[in-house]
């Protein structure tokens, strides 16, 4: 009975260890991964003797162990509770020494993971005594407290961070010393780094230190990465002061001379279970060859072992990295490779730690039997295509067996029917996958099965059609960005702006590349993609002429340069020996006026003028929740105060000023709050208000005089009645500064006809033999000031033009600007500026009272007249001013033309010149000829050719006498390509023309040529050479550069095309051409056996033997050293059926050493082949023979091949579509011949 019951009981056991097993496996196998926080430790600020608790929560499995890295002193207690691993410390109550950054670590067998929190212990703000004194106050009225006033605290940098210029493995350190005004121990600003509107923290790669009224960034280890714009912002409760420059971070030498930089940038996306993507941008290659692809290196985290995961280069920036292992944690680094080798490696990547699926993607559990295989997946889709892989996704099945599940993918192309699993070894346990190694541009389908240990389950719906990319569309590197303009900013930097590519094709950036004017030695200007299309080059040499370009750059790599930009000299735009100081920010921006469309700003002069005369202010704008500032004017602005244009209705703006004296432009204001462009309900100076209780004083500026009117009207005043009006509370009696009290019945005003900045406060008016009626009016100053803004807009209005100022090239090269306003008077002053000087000459300027035209006439037009070219106007008390640019590619049109009308006057009005200048004509021949035309010609005159200035001699003479002059081009291609020029000159002056033989001119040449040599095109021939087979076709003229193409479709065409048509000549080789060729194959030929070298000893036997074939039967000649070899005692010849030829050499000797030639031959050709043969003497080391023999000669028919006539006479082929000439006839019966070339002996 006891055995049968302990049976029982170890059956039990069993089947209970049997089901926990299984519940294990299950549980176990997705739990296993690296430790993660779910709950990160918050950091504390608080007062002494207060209770703190830091805690966390981590996953992991196995169990991860934590640790605490700070230090545990006396009053602190670890306390571990197991709550989903939650662990916590506590400080029963915390000290000044308790300040310190805790972290927590956590690692198991598959990596680890930290989290930190800072804790802060501020000293108790009052004693225990002081905070119970004042416990009876606390119900005291708020109305018993003092006004708590607003503190702005004013921030001055006085020492401040320039550009850097450093190459990659060095270091940079940036430092900003400034001023604080009021300087407050509890209320210091807050400072915030940025590089490139991206915040930057404490790490390895950035330290920050901060404090005493300086500010420190430093970067240990510059890399690439690390280059852009730092901006060092002060921050307080009433803005912020902030200041920018630029770090460039040049490539360091290469491992391998040439070898590219470093990429840069890199990016980890979509972290699976097993495989992530990796991105990057690629590096410039300004003097480097081109990137033929990049290698991804992978590290995992705790080891130093980097393992490259490709094994052939990538050519696009993206690459999906598989083969990981789930819940481990890795670092990636990428090198780029061209031509002359591997590049340095990226800086690594932030560690990334390969996950899970989250809970969303877990299968949803119903009730499912035992021990049956899963359902089938659903919804499978493409969530993301490239050119060589896939990402699939669907839902996972009903499932809720113990059991684990994983899933098989099978593609196949689109109609083969043909399906192959793709994974084959490693099961899929998340309903996501990355699908590699496919095609480009092909279409795939794809189905999923779910599998688990009783079966798998049915394919799901395969998937309609997804095609793999290209590289096409938007697959392709973008286009060449647009004009570049160079502008000058200070004496070391130049401000860049282009247009941005027409077809972006996923734009990342731009590469700015500069060049000595006159010079091809090209450097980077930034070496990491800049976004924008504005860029200033800083470290420029002072007075050097440079030119600038620019690439844009995409995944796929950079595209083409854009155009250059005009040459530019670095000089400052403004200029003044005298001082060195910029000023400070402007401040407290204010709006004066809005009608919807346009806002009148102003805002206060800056604090410190530099030393110098603030000149100039400059707005900028943006709306409100964007980054991007925009200039909204080109002149700048002398007064504070400007109208803002061209706003969009019910859009916020915000504003910034920046002040500028002759050391440059100073810093930029705090942006002013949002302004949302919305008319602004302004009373009429004829306002009135008549309601019983309800009088106020009303505030308003005179739309026609501009005077301030304070105005009041009672409803209550009697006989007698009159009004007193009070300044804070006195009564106003000094009138002389022309202030007016004016009143009219019940409607009394006091007017401000000469109103200034003094004059804020506060106004009363009382009516007498009233009930006490009175009100009162308080004007701020800054209420003033947008009123005294708007008084002056309206005292001072603007001429209205007609048309802005523009100008118009006259003869002998003089320039006209002129402007038209809408109406002058005769008494109306004006004057002209360029580049903010004056320009003089009473009789050079003039005005047209009936049409509004006022002009100025330049006699001289030069290079130094580029910029900007103003007109102001003053006619009474109305103000205008128009503005011209002329720079870049406009100021060199209009210098072109004022210098080739200043050049077409004198030489027609004086001396030799050019009736017709210099042009290119292509002759019926397809001969080139440079002609021109010159006229007003004496004996004395002298005609030049030249050719890159360099002087050409031509065979016939010119000729004067008709004034005609022609310079014929031999062989005319991409060689004698260039500038070519003709001078006639003498002593009454000199005359050139040119022309540059290259671009559209040489393409259209070549067209030309194509157009006559096709037309002149004979039919295909057939000509056997030495060397094999050619296909001949004859015409006037040909070169490289001819748009020539071969086809073979059934038949061998040549096609030459042009710009209107092309011309087609066609052989068919499938009848003579065919029965030709046949012969032509049966030639004889050495099929093989021979060496190409033999050593043997002296008095030994040689025997040369090898296979021959041909139809008839070739014959067998051979020739020693160009002879030929005679047979007798000791040369004997054989050919044995036909195939198997010989030659036996008995008791070789040292004369028998030298180059010997077999020659097949047939009446359809041959071959020949050498054999070197070197003899040495017996005892002697065996001499080294390194061959240095000609390939296989091919041995041309000896008499012409006679093609047979057919029986029946061919239907006639139809005309060709383009005119060709008739090629010869052959004479009947003899075939088509071949020219053959004379055996060689």
């Amino acid at each position: 009975m006891e055995e049968r019951y302990e049976h029982k009981t170890q059956a039990r056991i069993q089947n209970v260890v049997r089901t926990k097993m299984m519940d294990k496996y299950v549980r176990e196998e997705p739990m296993i991964r690296g430790p993660t926080f779910m709950a990160r430790l918050r950091s504390h600020t608080v007062f002494e003797n207060t209770p703190i608790k830091l805690f966390c929560t981590v996953e992991g499995f196995p169990m991860p162990l934590v640790k605490c890295t700070a230090k545990v002193d006396e009053n602190l207690i670890s306390l571990l509770t197991w709550k989903l691993l939650f662990y916590s410390l506590f400080f029963y109550r915390c000290s000044t020494d308790d300040t310190a950054q805790y972290t927590a670590v956590a690692c198991n067998s598959h990596g680890q993971a930290s989290s930190q929190a800072s804790v802060i212990v501020k000293s108790d703000p009052l004693p225990p005594v002081l905070f119970h004194l004042f416990l009876p106050f606390s119900n005291l009225s708020a109305a018993m407290l003092p006004q708590i006033h607003y503190t702005k605290i004013h921030i001055t940098f006085l020492d401040k961070f320039g550009p850097v210029f450093a190459t990659e493995g060095e270091s940079a350190r940036l430092t900003a010393t400034m001023t604080l005004n009021p300087n407050l121990a509890n209320l210091q600003p807050e400072a915030q780094w940025y590089r490139d509107d991206t915040r930057l923290f404490d790490s390895k790669w950035v330290k920050i230190d901060t404090g005493r009224g300086v500010t420190t960034l430093t970067i240990p280890n510059l890399f690439k990465d690390d280059e852009g714009l730092y901006t060092i912002r002060m921050v307080t409760k009433g803005g912020a002061a902030e200041h920018s420059a630029f770090i460039s971070v040049s490539d360091g030498p290469p491992p391998v001379t040439g070898a590219p930089g470093a990429p840069m940038d890199i990016k980890i996306h979509d972290a699976n279970r097993d495989y992530v993507i990796v991105s990057w941008k690629p590096p410039n290659t300004t003097t480097e060859g081109p990137i033929l692809g990049y290698f991804v290196d992978k590290c995992e985290v705790g080891t130093e072992n980097w393992t490259q995961c490709n094994d052939h280069p990538i050519k696009i920036c993206k690459y999906p990295v598989s083969g990981l292992f789930e819940g481990h944690a890795y670092y990636f680094r990428v090198r780029a490779v061209n031509s002359h080798g591997i590049s340095k490696a990226s800086r690594m990547s932030d560690p990334i730690c390969v996950c899970v699926c989250t809970l969303s993607s877990l299968c949803v559990c119903f009730s499912v039997a035992e021990g049956k295989p899963p359902g089938a997946p659903s919804k499978i889709h493409a969530s993301e295509t490239d050119r060589t892989y896939v990402v699939l996704s669907w839902k996972a099945p009903a499932y809720s067996s113990k059991a684990p599940m994983w899933y098989y993918i099978e593609k196949c192309m689109v109609d083969s029917g043909a399906w192959q699993r793709v994974n084959t070894q490693v099961p899929i346990r998340s309903p996501r996958y990355a699908v590699f190694d496919l095609s480009e541009g092909k279409h795939y389908k794809f189905r999923v099965l779910s599998a688990n240990i009783h079966g798998a389950s049915e394919p799901s719906e395969p998937t309609g059609p997804i095609e793999t990319l290209q590289l096409k569309g938007l697959l392709c590197v973008p286009s060449a960005p647009g004009q570049v303009i160079s502008t000058r900013e200070t004496n070391t930097s130049v401000l860049i702006q282009w247009a941005p590519p027409k077809e972006p094709n996923n734009l990342i950036g731009y590469y700015i590349d500069q060049c000595v004017k006159g010079s091809k030695d090209w450097t980077s200007a930034n070496h990491k993609p800049h976004k924008s299309t504005k860029f200033v080059v800083s470290g420029l040499t002072t007075g050097e002429t440079y030119v600038f370009r620019v690439q844009a750059i995409n995944e796929l790599g950079l595209s083409d340069e854009s155009q250059e930009s005009a040459p530019l000299t670095v000089k400052a735009a403004l200029s003044h020996t005298a001082f060195s100081a910029t000023p400070s920010a402007p401040y407290d921006i204010a709006l004066l006026n809005c009608d919807g469309h346009s806002m009148v700003l102003n805002w206060k002069k800056p604090l410190h003028s530099g030393g110098a005369h603030v000149k100039a202010y400059y707005v900028d704008k943006r709306r409100s929740g964007t980054t991007m500032w925009r200039e909204i004017h080109i002149p700048s602005v002398t007064e504070r105060l400007y109208k803002v244009t061209g706003l969009e209705a019910g859009t916020s703006y915000t504003f910034r000023v920046c002040a500028s004296n002759a050391a440059g432009v100073g810093m930029a204001s705090m942006a002013s709050d949002p302004l949302t462009a919305k008319a602004l309900e302004v009373l009429e100076a004829s306002f009135s208000l008549c309601i019983q209780g309800s009088q106020e004083v009303c505030c308003v500026v005179d739309e026609k005089s501009g005077d301030i009117v304070l105005s009041f009207e009672s409803c209550q005043i009697t006989e007698g009645s009159q009004f007193l009006w009070k300044k804070d509370y006195k009564e106003i009696t000094d009138f002389s500064k022309g202030l007016v009290i004016k009143t009219e019945g019940s409607h009394s005003k006091l007017i401000f006809k000469n109103a200034d900045k003094e004059d804020f406060g506060t106004y009363s008016v009382s009516v007498t033999n009233t009930e006490g009626v009175s009100s009162s009016y308080s004007i701020s100053a800054e209420e003033l000031t947008k009123m005294l803004a708007l008084s002056y807009d309206i005292r001072h209005p603007i001429i209205p033009l007609k048309s802005e100022l523009a100008y118009k090239i006259l003869e002998r090269g003089r320039m006209r600007f002129w402007l038209q306003a809408e109406e002058i008077s005769p008494n109306v002053t004006y004057k002209f500026f360029a580049n903010n000087k004056e320009l003089s000459g009473p009789n050079k300027m003039g005005h047209d009272v009936s049409a509004g035209i006022i002009e100025f006439i330049m006699d001289h037009f030069t290079e130094e007249n580029e910029g900007t070219f103003t007109c102001q106007i003053t006619d009474g008390g109305g103000k205008g001013q128009s503005s011209l640019v002329l720079i870049g590619d406009a100021f060199k049109a209009a210098l072109a033309e004022a210098d080739y009308q200043r050049r077409e006057y004198i030489r027609v009005k004086e001396g030799p010149h050019f009736s017709e200048f210099l042009s290119l004509h292509v002759g019926d021949d397809c001969s080139v000829t440079l002609v021109c035309k010159v006229s007003n010609l004496k004996k004395e005159s002298v005609f030049q050719w030249f050719k890159e200035d360099t002087e050409i001699v031509p065979d016939v003479k010119p000729d004067l006498g008709s004034g005609l002059c022609k310079l014929p081009i031999k062989l005319f291609s991409l060689k004698t390509a260039g500038v070519y020029k003709a001078t006639i000159s003498d002593d009454r002056g000199k005359d050139m023309s040119q022309i540059d033989i290259s671009g559209k001119v040489f393409d259209d040449a070549i067209n030309k040529i194509n157009q006559l040599a096709g037309a002149s095109a004979a039919e295909l021939v057939i000509n056997c050479t030495a060397t094999g087979i050619q296909l001949q076709c004859h015409m006037k003229y040909y070169t490289s550069e001819m748009n020539i193409s071969w086809l073979e479709i059934n038949t061998y065409s040549i096609v030459i095309t042009n710009s209107e048509n092309s011309n087609k000549r066609t052989l068919d080789l499938s009848g003579d051409g065919q029965y030709l060729l046949s012969h032509l194959l049966h030639r004889g030929k050495v099929v093989g056996g021979l060496p190409d070298v033999v050593t043997i000893m002296e008095k030994k036997t040689l025997s040369l033997t090898c296979t021959v074939c041909g139809d008839p039967k070739p014959q067998v000649t051979w020739l020693k050293n160009g002879s030929d070899v005679e047979a007798d005692d000791q040369y004997s010849v054989s050919l044995d059926q036909g195939k198997f030829a010989s030659l036996t050499i008995k008791g070789v000797s040292m004369e028998n050493s030298g180059r010997y030639t077999m020659i097949v031959q047939n009446k359809y050709g041959g071959e020949s082949v050498d054999i070197v043969v070197s003899v040495y003497r017996h005892g002697e080391k065996m001499p080294e023979v390194k061959p240095t023999l000609t390939p296989k000669t091919i041995i041309p028919p000896k008499f012409p091949i006679e093609i047979p006539q057919s029986k029946t006479q061919p239907a006639p082929s139809p005309a060709p579509s383009t005119p060709s000439p008739a090629p010869p006839k052959a004479a009947a019966g003899k075939g088509v011949k071949s020219p053959t070339p004379t055996r060689r002996k």
